[in-house]
């Protein structure tokens, strides 16, 4: 591969990440994330540490690798909430017990060692504590249904109302945890134009 391509992984997979607000049925992957799983309320501490020391390993091995001439976009945010046990109605319960795992997707050429290496130079230069809770792990291709929305998190409900709704006319039940991926940047985006994908593995019952 040329040392000056660039792969854009949601230019590459494009049509998983089409920002429709109709709800409608996609076939997703298998996908390969870096990821770190925690619980606490959004915003708190265990959060906002899990998340730096996310993208402390992504964008470290985002440079070995384009130093070894395969270079990539570091990937937007996702996240899958739930509750513990995989209960999907987390949301009913305190903030402090909602569970949720962050994730990067990365190409389909790293592995294991690329990640071991990203940890041993975080350790190393950043001095991040806790990096090694980032692991590296595959996602199964499936059938989800998912829409964007566009506003605050906490008004997702109408459109994940609609999705579910889509998913059992079509004679599809839910699946997995709630799961989201992030276009815009809160802290530099205005809450009521905040652009989230919404998803939700589904299957015939």
């Amino acid at each position: 591969m040329s040392t000056t391509s660039k792969i854009d992984l949601f230019k590459l997979h494009k049509q998983e990440y089409a920002g429709r607000r109709k709800p409608y049925l996609v076939e997703i992957g298998p996908v390969k994330y870096l990821a770190i799983q925690g619980k606490g309320a959004p915003g708190g501490t265990a959060f906002q540490e899990a998340i730096g020391r996310l993208y402390a390993v992504a964008y470290t091995m985002k440079m070995q690798s384009k130093a070894a001439g395969q270079d990539y976009v570091v990937a937007k945010m996702e996240a899958q909430w739930y509750g513990e046990d995989g209960d999907p109605m987390f949301h009913l319960k305190p903030k402090e017990e909602w569970c949720w795992k962050f994730l990067i997707r990365v190409p389909e050429f790293i592995e294991e060692n690329h990640r071991q290496e990203a940890l041993d130079a975080v350790r190393a230069k950043k001095k991040v504590e806790g990096a090694e809770a980032v692991t590296l792990e595959v996602h199964p291709a499936s059938t989800c249904v998912q829409a964007m929305h566009v506003g605050p998190y906490s008004e997702c409900g109408i459109a994940i109302k609609a999705m579910l709704e889509l998913a059992q006319s079509q004679g599809y039940i839910p699946r997995g945890p709630h799961h989201e991926i992030y276009f815009s940047d809160p802290r530099r985006v205005p809450e009521e134009r905040l652009k989230t994908l919404l998803r939700y593995r589904i299957q015939k019952p």
